[in-house]
């Protein structure tokens, strides 16, 4: 799964792109809009996180952007801004979640799951089924055809991966 980061604050990227790394994601990281505009046009991307207030394209700009370029890449906008006013223009502008600062990585991380279940359309957000494979998230099972296939955790990771990309062109960063 790639997520895309939108973050100025060096402190809260780095502690942002640590936590989502150690959750098994891939992260891009942009310091301002600019960049981060080039990445999400340039990548497809399961989430992006993005800041409002940033230098050389604000984060609204941004998002506007992304969505008159039919990027449906899901949003959680991350703000210091967090009157209802802020919320409901973000939301509007076309973000699809609204985190303040501060915020607990558990929380953001439980937000970024789930604007990837919905984007996905999964019903059960433990299982993936691919063909006769399926894989259970939890038990970290492997059935294919009714019959266990045991896997090392970096094949599972894999498989996961591709699981959760099937049908479209994956790269080698994950």
């Amino acid at each position: 799964m790639r997520v895309l980061l939108v973050e100025d604050d060096v402190k809260i990227a780095s502690f942002i792109i640590k936590g989502l790394r150690s959750a098994g994601y891939a992260v891009d990281h942009a310091p301002d809009g600019e960049e981060g505009l080039s990445l999400a046009l340039a990548e497809p991307y399961d989430a992006a996180v993005i800041d409002l207030m940033l230098p050389r394209r604000n984060g609204l700009a941004l998002i506007r952007e992304m969505r008159a370029e039919k990027v449906n890449t899901p949003v959680l906008i991350l703000s210091a801004k967090g009157s209802v006013d802020d919320r409901v223009k973000g939301l509007e502008t076309g973000g699809d979640d609204y985190l303040t600062k501060p915020f607990a990585f558990s929380e953001l991380l439980a937000r970024v799951q789930a604007l990837i279940r919905r984007a996905n359309g999964i019903a059960d957000p433990t299982r993936l089924c691919v063909g006769n494979l399926s894989v259970n998230l939890l038990t970290r099972e492997v059935l294919r055809g009714g019959k266990s296939i045991d896997l090392q955790p970096r094949e599972f990771s894999l498989l996961e991966y591709l699981m959760r990309n099937a049908g479209r062109i994956v790269s080698k960063t994950m």
